[in-house]
């Protein structure tokens, strides 16, 4: 059986959010427990002109939210991009899994002849929904998701490979 758009596209961000979300409860207990202020972690950068932890995330959730959207035909529900503690950036992604969980798959699976219309900074795009998938959607969704991760990681938090998989999706066992 070929793999649907909805498992190409919104299973994987799925994933990533879940990781994601643990991620940042560990990095809520490691500030906690050396005395951090979150601010400090929240507000890092790998360098002076990438945009913060607290973005990476808002983009991150902005970007599947919008992707999941375009894919099913739906209106992209706007998130105010307020977030200023790990609390909210854990409540921020939960609102983005819910809007995706509530996604019709079947309409997302049927959107491969879909010409997907965005812009960025004010230039239109104009996609086939797998292309936007595969150019768009999931290399600038994982941009930041790794982004995020390499932010803590560069500021001591010790997460590897496995915390940035989450839950890997596996075939039980008979």
């Amino acid at each position: 059986m070929p793999m649907s758009l909805y498992q190409a596209s919104l299973a994987p961000c799925l994933q990533m959010l879940g990781a994601l979300s643990a991620v940042l409860s560990k990095a809520a207990s490691y500030a906690a427990e050396r005395g951090i202020e979150p601010s400090v972690l929240l507000q890092s950068r790998l360098y002076p002109d990438m945009l913060p932890l607290v973005r990476q995330v808002q983009i991150a959730t902005d970007g599947a939210k919008a992707g999941g959207a375009r894919l099913a035909g739906v209106d992209n529900p706007s998130f105010p991009d307020t977030e200023a503690s790990f609390d909210e950036l854990q409540a921020r992604i939960a609102r983005c899994v819910s809007f995706l969980r509530s996604l019709d798959r079947s309409a997302i699976d049927a959107a491969s002849e879909r010409r997907i219309e965005f812009s960025v900074a004010k230039q239109a795009m104009v996609m086939m929904a797998p292309e936007y998938i595969s150019g768009w959607m999931l290399p600038n969704f994982f941009f930041h998701v790794t982004t995020a991760f390499d932010i803590l990681r560069h500021n001591g938090l010790a997460v590897g490979k496995r915390d940035f998989l989450g839950a890997v999706p596996l075939v039980a066992s008979a």
